[in-house]
This record gives C-alpha cells, sequence and structure tokens, in this order.
C-alpha cells in the first residue's frame, strides 16, 4: 500500500531519540499490508520496524502492546514492541500512535504447502490455549466479536445507507443473531483473526513469527479456528469443501483440545463471523441476495448437530 502518514529523516531523528536504539541511519517504506503505515528503519544498533496506526487509538494500540508482551513472555513467536526511556511503547506522532518493534529475520511462504498449514494451525491453537482467560488491559477498546457488538455496528450501517434494503438486511441480521446459541461455557481469550500467510514469517521451513496483531481482540477462542476453515477450505471465489474443513478441525484439535461445547457451537461462531463480515460490506448486494445470506443459508442446510457430525464426527 502506499505510505498514508509521511516520516521525514528529521522527524525520526526525534522520536528515536527517545529509545536506546542507536543513531538513526535511513528507513524504507514497507509495501505489504491495506491499512497501516509501515518502515523498515536502520539504526546503529540494527533493524526495526516502525509502524504507524492510522485508525487506531492509543489505548486500543496499548491492547495490541499488552497481548504482545504477554505473549513474548509467554515464549510465543511474535515481535517484541520496544519500549522508550520512560518504559512506553507507545508514542505518538502527528496525533497518531505508533510502535517500533523488534525485526524479526524471516521470509513469507509464497505456496504453502501441507507442512506449513499445519504449523499455522498449530500456531493458533497455541496462542489460545495462552491467552485463554486472558483479558488485556484496554479491552473495551478493541471490537470484541460478540452479538452485542455485531447488532450495534450493523444498526450504524443500517441507518448511514438509509435505504429500504438496508432495512431489510438488518431486520434479516438481527433475526440470525437471534437463532445464536453461545453458551456461557465456550471459552474466551484473544484471539489473532487474521489468519494469512502474509502475517506469518518461516525460516529454515519453521514459522519464526506471527505477525499484525491489528484485529485481534477478546472473543471465543474457537473464532480463530472459523477463520482457518475460511482461509482452507472456504474461499471468496469458491465453495465450501467438507474434507479440508474437517482437516483443519481435526488439526487443530490434535494441539488444543477442544470441548464438547466448542465442536457443537462451532457451528454458531461461524454464523456470528459471517454475520461480522456482512457488517463490514453490508453495502453489498441487496437484501435478496447477497454472498453472506448464502453462506448462512448453506450453514443452516446443514443445521448445528449435523454440522458437528460433518467436522468431528
Amino acid at each position: 500500500m502506499a505510505v498514508k502518514t509521511e516520516i521525514s529523516k528529521a522527524e525520526f531523528v526525534e522520536i528515536l531519540a527517545n529509545y536506546d536504539l542507536g543513531e538513526f541511519r535511513a528507513s524504507t517504506p514497507i509495501s505489504k499490508g491495506t491499512v497501516q503505515t509501515n518502515f523498515l528503519i536502520e539504526t546503529a544498533k540494527g533493524r526495526f520496524v516502525f509502524r504507524c496506526y492510522e485508525n487506531r487509538s492509543r489505548e486500543s494500540v496499548l491492547f495490541e502492546c499488552d497481548v504482545i508482551q504477554y505473549l513474548v513472555n509467554h515464549a510465543y513467536p511474535c515481535p517484541a514492541a520496544l519500549a522508550n526511556r520512560a518504559g512506553e511503547a507507545v508514542g505518538m506522532h502527528d496525533g497518531k500512535p505508533y510502535v517500533i518493534f523488534e525485526f524479526v529475520e524471516g521470509h513469507h511462504v509464497e505456496n504453502p504447502g501441507a507442512n506449513e498449514r499445519e504449523q499455522l494451525i498449530q500456531k493458533a491453537a497455541e496462542l489460545h490455549t495462552i491467552t485463554e482467560g486472558y483479558q488485556p488491559k484496554h479491552i473495551e477498546q478493541r471490537w470484541n466479536y460478540n452479538v452485542a457488538l455485531c447488532q450495534e455496528l450493523a444498526r450504524k450501517a443500517a441507518a448511514n445507507l438509509n435505504t429500504e434494503s438496508a432495512r431489510e438486511k438488518l431486520a434479516w441480521l438481527e433475526n440470525q443473531l437471534s437463532t445464536l446459541e453461545l453458551p456461557e461455557s465456550l471459552p474466551k481469550g484473544v484471539c489473532h483473526c487474521d489468519w494469512h500467510f502474509e502475517n506469518v514469517l518461516f525460516q529454515d521451513g519453521k514459522i519464526k513469527a506471527l505477525l499484525d496483531f491489528d484485529h485481534a481482540n477478546y472473543t471465543f477462542l474457537i473464532f480463530d479456528l472459523v477463520g482457518l476453515i475460511e482461509t482452507f477450505a472456504w474461499p471468496f471465489d469458491g465453495w465450501f469443501e467438507a474434507d479440508k474443513a474437517r482437516d483443519v478441525a481435526q488439526t487443530y484439535a490434535k494441539f488444543r483440545a477442544l470441548s464438547y461445547a466448542e465442536k457443537l457451537h462451532l457451528f454458531d461462531v461461524y454464523k456470528l463471523s459471517i454475520l461480522i463480515d456482512c457488517v463490514w460490506y453490508f453495502a453489498r448486494g441487496d437484501a435478496d441476495d447477497f454472498y453472506e445470506k448464502r453462506k448462512i443459508d448453506y450453514l443452516d442446510g446443514w443445521g448445528r448437530e449435523e454440522f458437528y457430525r460433518l467436522l468431528f464426527g
């Protein structure tokens, strides 16, 4: 993506004066990423990643840094957020929060195979094992995926569009939300919510680091499992592949045991994820026929019990 926030050499020098990272030497924009502005910066002490958050409050970024520090403390592979001399990981530049991250050597896999897929699923399961029940500071500053949030955002989207189709779509969405069964026994914790190989670095055939916690939030742990199934078994330009979905679910279960409630209500969390996607693309299609409705109709064609048997036998 194009850099949204330009930062001059003089500004980098001023920023780095607050850190013990050495004298500034150079900066290079990083094209990867679609929302935030990223630079690779070089100093007398090495290379680092500078991220300027274009659409986040300082408190929301503090949530992310708290999560990252918690994971680093538990030996989970992700780049550390580096604190300045005042002990703060989040700074402000031109009214926008920024973080300087540890630079991790590695590369993105262009054509991942079965081994890389299993490693990705394993790292998701390990993340959930570490964060189950963990509630970071500033949790209220993130959009934590649940029924209430989905309904709130959908109502705002419908009001902004202010069309008959939007009102009909909202009525459909709220009716779908009312059918979800999400018992209190479903474990919650921090989910990454963006499991794609673009967010993973490999080295010597193994995952070296998980990147980009910009979408991380406190939700049902199996929300990430749904995301993995989407990645491998239900692409946007294709249709649901049951064998691949079963393989993802059972591979995940090898590294983190799923409770009966999680297996049974994966159906409901899956539908919640689709309804949240519906909010992001609320203007797409009309109330009679749109992508998310077709996906919900497909899942409803299976039903909760049959979908459970489909994935877990």
